[in-house]
């Protein structure tokens, strides 16, 4: 057996993959046309595929992705090729997970708007006059209170995408008490916490009735711009919508108008279908919008799942095991 690497990996990975792979030789090319030539009799590999390297290919069974995102990986005669292919999907759900449920807390207790205030030096809680109450702390002492929080016990969650990420939103914002809906176009329920996971034909259901409304799909033919005019107009005025899936499935100008009409109440954004978002746009200036750079995914551990993730499967296809992580090449997950 053959495994083909390329671009080149380190000599520690490099150490790490050929013990994974045993008797299985590994080429580590440092060139595509090094690639090329290996590839041709090649069973396996990992790295960047192109359709001028798996023309070259004569025998190949198993493709490995870096990435878990395929929207940039996929090609027409990959999809129609018979090898299969393997992402690395998984690595990041805790700690996106984790990233929606801070953007979650921020809103619920108006912590986006304290930070804005503390820059500004003022001492005064959300909502003006009118909407603020008082209560006695004690003998001549009277605190002004926030009435516009909420708790996350009393809003209901609704999550695009239930795959591993979807997933692992749902469980901690469970945690919390929080209803949760789903719509997927395969999951059909998370064990413990959503029961029945609506098909894509019920989202204006999901939207009608969620106070959070988080996208969690990815980057496919049919959720490119999924979100526009008529979606956001089904989404409650007090709701919330975040994204830390595709940028592509949110309509950049739609939403920002959506955002300034009062369609909807705010937004989270880790992810934009311009990046990096131009500064002077007006997103940035909203005080109902938090924005972050594309960085929900960043851990410490996500170097050390990837290795762990690639190896597995290094050793699983030498030993003709099923595979982790295969993927719907015309689905693109």
């Amino acid at each position: 057996m053959k495994l083909v690497i390329w671009p080149a990996v380190d000599a520690d990975r490099l150490m790490h993959i050929q013990q994974a792979a045993g008797n299985c030789e590994v080429v580590n090319a440092s060139s595509e046309e090094e690639a090329e030539a290996a590839i041709t009799n090649a069973d396996g590999f990992f790295g960047k595929l192109t359709p001028q390297l798996l023309s070259h290919a004569k025998q190949l069974r198993w493709v490995q992705s870096p990435t878990a995102s395929l929207e940039h990986y996929v090609f027409p005669e990959l999809t129609r090729h018979p090898c299969q292919l393997t992402n690395m999907r998984g690595l990041f759900s805790d700690v996106i997970a984790d990233h929606v449920l801070g953007y979650v807390l921020c809103f619920v207790r108006n912590m986006h708007t304290y930070i804005r205030n503390q820059n500004e030096g003022r001492w005064q809680p959300v909502g003006g006059e009118e909407t603020r109450a008082s209560f006695a702390t004690g003998p001549g002492h009277v605190t002004a209170i926030d009435r516009e929080h909420f708790c996350l016990g009393d809003c209901t969650m609704g999550i695009i995408g239930v795959g591993a990420i979807g997933a692992e939103i749902a469980r901690r914002a469970n945690a919390f008490g929080t209803r949760i809906l789903g719509v997927d176009p395969i999951r059909t329920s998370v064990d413990g916490v959503l029961p029945e996971i609506l098909p894509t034909d019920r989202l204006d259901e999901l939207l009608a009735e969620s106070d959070f409304v988080v996208i969690a799909a990815p980057h496919t033919p049919e959720t490119v711009k999924l979100f526009r005019k008529p979606q956001f107009e089904k989404m409650k005025s007090s709701a919330y919508l975040i994204n830390i899936g595709r940028g592509v499935i949110v309509d950049l100008d739609d939403l920002t108008t959506a955002l300034q009409t009062g369609v909807i109440k705010g937004a989270a954004l880790d992810v934009c279908e311009v990046e990096p978002l131009p500064s002077d746009h007006p997103l940035w200036g909203m005080p109902n919008v938090i924005i972050t750079p594309h960085i929900a995914a960043a851990s410490v551990h996500v170097a050390k799942r990837h290795l762990e993730t690639l190896l597995e499967n290094v050793r699983r296809f030498v030993a003709n095991e099923p595979l982790l992580n295969v993927v719907n090449k015309e689905l693109w997950f």
